[in-house]
């Protein structure tokens, strides 16, 4: 059952943010084709309204992505879609789990289609080294490969942008329980929700300090951390927004079996 939901969640949520997607990949390709002819003023002035245009599409996939995941999360438990799918024979944690997973599978996509169109619009063997040039000493700083510190950025933006859409869950599942007002309860639980996921990222962070010099120099100077030091807190910042996602899902779905208030 568990794979008929996803399956069911995630037509719905492509079905939208598709758009997005044809629009990004059309203005990446628009933009390197007109930044292609060098020798052209009129062209070069298209080829930077393509790429506002592209960048914009690229914001616009990843917040929609995450708009259109609480709106289709509010729909299905909370509107007039919940009458059927409260009334269906599916544990309450296989409803949360498909949409956890659903989020994951979609915001996963979204960052992949980015950098499709990032590669589209920008890749040429003059750009490729010039990016090199400007990474290869970072990579080298931090002992690690040009495409080692773009993966461990990228995957801690990633679950920076998990983290935000679960909370928006942990808000819309608080926010419903309310009897009124319920969309500026579910904004507000939703940012308490953010917040204290980050209280917590900060909190172990501490911890660890009370037992590591280096760590403990984070809080109490701004001196310039070693190298090990800084590569450690992000391994330890992953290991938290990890930690956190595992968290905010049982959290949630403990909220959910508790009982479900439908208008």
């Amino acid at each position: 059952m568990l794979k008929k939901l996803l399956n069911y969640d995630l037509k719905s949520i492509f079905k939208v943010i598709i758009i997005f997607y044809i629009l990004a990949i059309f203005f990446g390709i628009l933009t390197r084709v007109f930044f292609g002819f060098r020798n052209s003023l009129v062209l070069e002035i298209l080829g930077k309204i393509s790429q506002g245009a592209a960048i914009s599409m690229m914001c616009s996939t990843l917040i929609n992505n995450i708009m259109r995941m609480w709106v289709r999360f509010k729909a299905h438990f909370y509107s007039d879609e919940a009458y059927l799918t409260h009334t269906l024979p599916i544990k309450k944690e296989t409803h949360y789990l498909a949409k956890f997973l659903t989020a994951i599978i979609t915001l996963f996509v979204s960052f992949a289609l980015v950098f499709l169109v990032l590669f589209t619009a920008y890749y040429s063997k003059e750009n490729l080294l010039v990016f090199k040039n400007l990474l290869l000493p970072v990579a080298e700083a931090y002992d690690s490969t040009i495409v080692g510190l773009i993966a461990l950025l990228v995957f801690v933006l990633f679950l920076e942008f998990f983290n935000i859409l679960q909370c928006g869950f942990t808000g819309i599942i608080l926010g419903n329980r309310m009897n009124n007002a319920k969309t500026g309860f579910s904004v507000l639980f939703g940012a308490v929700a953010f917040f204290v996921s980050q209280a917590i990222v900060l909190a172990v962070l501490f911890l660890i300090a009370l037992f590591n010099t280096e760590f403990m120099n984070l809080f109490v100077t701004n001196t310039t951390l070693n190298v090990q030091t800084i590569k450690s807190m992000i391994c330890v910042a992953i290991s938290c927004y990890t930690l956190v996602s595992v968290l905010g899902c049982v959290t949630n779905i403990y909220l959910f079996k508790k009982g479900v208030n439908v208008d």
